[in-house]
């Protein structure tokens, strides 16, 4: 029997699959973006589209889909965390 820790990662391994098999291509986009433009992190593109809601200069100019760009950032960068897991490394295109 395989011990607590290959059971553990097993189980990290295929939430991780579930989850990218459930992403819609905008999520997609997003995490091919967070890492070709912003070195693989969420806050630098999270705070572009902030500022763009708030009239400030911003690096990257996304579509007119802002406050729901957001809430995909929102979702990924949680599940990420939860995960102790970098989309980045398991996407690499929209396709």
């Amino acid at each position: 029997m395989g011990n607590i820790t290959e059971k553990s990662e097993k189980n990290r391994k295929k939430a991780v699959m579930d989850f990218i098999k459930s992403l819609s291509a905008e999520h997609k986009m997003l995490i091919v973006l967070k890492s070709q433009l912003y070195g693989g992190k969420w806050e630098p593109m999270y705070q572009d589209l902030k500022n763009r809601l708030e009239g400030k200069p911003y690096i990257f100019k996304l579509a007119n889909r802002i406050n729901d760009d957001i809430e995909r950032i929102e979702q990924m960068r949680k599940f990420e965390k939860e995960n102790d897991v970098d989309l980045g490394e398991h996407v690499v295109s929209v396709e």
